[in-house]
């Protein structure tokens, strides 16, 4: 575990050392091609850094915030788009804060790209409302809540522990179910962990990851809103933009974000498929890759039935709205059987349950130690 946390360090260190070179190649080379050559080894170093990690716990966050979340903001920086490119451009540390952190700084200043754009000249913008960016609620939590949420997540998470240990009495849904609440804690923990940092080293408000997925009334307002807003954030100007300006010229403004909505699923498939090979390996090297898809035929399941939803919407308006109870049931288990069915099983089998036990096993027995050898000291002060 020591060379794990080594590498750890080594691998984020690394990765701000990178950080601080493409904020200088934004001051010294313009937008476009030219800044992506120049940018584009920094991006190759992000997506290989992850390969030096294997743990759950901290392999699997860097994987996703380096291997994914910041190459796509550098590949938008290349353009001066995304959270990156900012009117006044960002200090350095918070340059490197928000490239390598799944965060956003709250009334962040707009983009460079889009304060002189039209928005009746830009077909996506205009369809915004269809596959809407995430609108989040003004209202955070106070120091205190979240010192009580954070102690909630590492209780229920600790509590895991001993049901892992007696899985071969279970269910196998209830086994899997299990690791879905797993997933969904370590993620709202590993979010609001790197929030908060940021908040104390910045002295920055920040908008939430999660606004609460389990109350969501439809895939929509599930993918668009509530669950891993950072991602809707870095895939909708990646992805689903360009893709809506090219299926404009094909089938129309109004159909057109139909298949975008399909196509930014799709990479987004594609790059959990990538984040699983990183987070499965049990050594520091290259192995084969050996996908299962059930992660991908989940996402483009979704993204074939948001794009249902969304065209039933451009058909008949709200005249078959159903009532919000109802829709939000409709959704709430839509959402959880494709993910028994399919996203978790893929975790499954990357092994990933298996590690995280097996660490936060070892972290358990760690601070027992610690617990133990801190009572005995004061004890013999005493004494």
């Amino acid at each position: 575990m020591d060379a794990e946390i080594n590498n750890f360090i080594m691998v984020w260190s690394v990765a701000a050392s990178t950080m601080c070179y493409c904020h200088t190649i934004g001051k010294l080379i313009s937008q476009g091609t030219p800044r992506l050559i120049a940018i584009f080894p920094a991006i190759i170093l992000l997506f290989l850094l992850p390969l030096r990690l294997t743990s759950i716990h901290l392999g699997g966050p860097t994987s996703f915030f380096l291997g994914w979340l910041s190459t796509f903001k550098l590949f938008l920086f290349s353009f001066n788009k995304g959270p990156l490119s900012t009117n006044p451009p960002l200090s350095l540390l918070h340059f490197i804060s928000l490239a390598c952190l799944p965060i956003k700084f709250q009334n962040q200043p707009n983009n460079n790209i889009n304060t002189h754009t039209d928005n009746n000249n830009n077909p996506s913008k205009s369809q915004n409302r269809n596959y809407p960016s995430p609108q989040i609620s003004k209202k955070y939590n106070k120091s205190s809540n979240l010192r009580y949420g954070y102690a909630t997540m590492i209780i229920i998470l600790a509590s895991l522990i001993p049901l892992y240990a007696k899985k071969e009495n279970f269910h196998p849904k209830f086994v899997l179910l299990l690791y879905t609440l797993h997933m969904y804690i370590g993620l709202e923990f590993f979010f609001a962990l790197a929030s908060t940092f940021t908040k104390k080293i910045l002295s920055v408000e920040l908008e939430p990851q999660f606004d609460k997925p389990y109350l969501s009334t439809s895939l929509q307002d599930f993918w668009g809103k509530r669950w891993n807003i950072t991602v809707n954030r870095v895939l909708h100007p990646t992805v689903y933009e360009p893709a809506v300006k090219f299926f404009c010229r094909l089938i129309g403004r109004k159909w057109a974000p139909l298949p975008a909505i399909v196509a930014t699923f799709s990479v987004s498939a594609l790059m959990h498929e990538v984040v699983f090979y990183y987070i499965k390996r049990e050594k520091r090297t290259w192995e084969a890759w050996e996908p299962s898809w059930n992660a991908t035929c989940f996402f483009i399941l979704h993204g074939v039935c948001l794009a249902v939803q969304v065209g039933i919407k451009k058909a008949v308006g709200e005249k078959l709205k159903l009532p919000r109870m109802m829709s939000w049931l409709l959704t709430v288990v839509f959402v959880l059987y494709t993910a028994l069915w399919l996203f978790v099983p893929a975790l499954v089998r990357c092994r990933v349950y298996d590690k995280a036990s097996r660490e936060l096993t070892a972290l358990t027995d760690f601070v027992k130690n610690v617990a133990r050898v801190a009572f005995y000291y004061e004890e013999s002060t005493r004494g």
